[in-house]
Parts: C-alpha cells; structure tokens; sequence
C-alpha cells in the first residue's frame, strides 16, 4: 500500500540546490579515505554500520552497538541511528514536541536522565518514518555536542548550527550545512 506524503514534506523536499549529483566548487576535497558530504544523495540513504557505535554520558553508556544505521544526505554529515534493543531505555524519556524532516517523517525527541542529572531532547526517533526509511524505526540518534558520541573510538564532534544531528568524523570532508547561509544546501 502506497501512502501519499503529507503537503508539508513534499513541498520540503522541492527547495534543496544540491542533490549529490555534482560537487559544488565550494566543497572541500576529501583526502585518503575520506568521504564527501556532496558525493552523498538526496533524497537521502540510509546503510548499515559495524563499526562499533558508543554514546555516553560521562561513565554511563547510554548505548553501544554495532548495528547502527547511517543517515548520508547531500551537504550533511552522516546522522547516526542506534537500534532500541543496544539502548538502556532506562536511562531514556520520550517528551513532547517534535520536529519534521522532509525525507524521513515525524521526530520523537528524548531527554537523558542519569541520577539527578537531566539533558533535556539530546536524541530524537521517528517511530512511523516514510518509506524507503522504514527500517529505522525506534532506532534513536544523539546530539554529539551534548553527549560523549565515538565511532570505532573516534570522538565525535557535532555538526555546526546546533540543530541538524550530524556526527562530525575524520573520514568526512565538507563543509557542512547548519552554519549561517547554508540553508538551501
């Protein structure tokens, strides 16, 4: 059964300049075993990752795995999903508000809650994302900027801006959509 997207997101999806089809003479070179943010599509994909994945908050792990899912989107660092079952739920709460993507759906944000200590929405879900996303279900990202965030031991920085979720890594060149000026990117 196909169902048609809602107004808002396929009107989102017409604005973008770049869709990976050709790099912009603006964008970076990538070195050695580096990947470019403007070889990644859009619409965006999402690949399967081994390596192993860890948020944490400062001695507590909020999650390991090495089933995470990688979202590559035009312009973008990749955004990093951890299945539900590699999570201490314990340490996780839905809140309420939301955002919306274009590409995949409807948010779901999460505070992380440690003893007396609060991060209020540092990770986000999209529990009913549109197709051909629909395997990321339930699985959940984090902000690297207010989380310890690493990738096969590599600390992650996030993604300029303050509002998109990518995770900043030696393998990717940029720049990167999220600082003044880049919004149609």
């Amino acid at each position: 059964m196909t169902h048609r997207l809602p107004d808002w997101a396929l009107a989102g999806r017409g604005h973008w300049r770049h869709r990976g089809q050709e790099r912009p003479p603006f964008a970076d070179r990538p070195g050695p075993g580096q990947e470019s943010v403007w070889d990644y599509p859009r619409p965006p994909r999402l690949v399967p990752d081994s390596r192993l994945v860890e948020v944490r908050l400062e001695d507590r792990v909020i999650g390991s795995t090495r089933g995470a899912l990688r979202m590559l989107e035009t312009a973008s660092p990749p955004t990093v999903y951890l299945p539900p079952d590699d999570l201490d739920v314990e340490l996780l709460q839905e809140v309420g508000g939301g955002s919306r993507c274009e590409w995949k759906g409807e948010a779901t944000y999460w505070d992380v809650v440690v003893g007396s200590r609060r991060l209020t929405r540092v990770g986000w879900s999209y529990p009913a994302p549109f197709a051909p996303y629909e395997s990321m279900a339930g699985f959940l990202s984090f902000y690297p900027a207010a989380l310890e965030c690493r990738i096969d031991g590599e600390r992650v920085l996030p993604q300029p801006g303050g509002f998109y979720g990518g995770w900043v890594t030696s393998e990717i060149a940029g720049p990167f959509k999220g600082e003044p000026g880049t919004g149609g990117w």
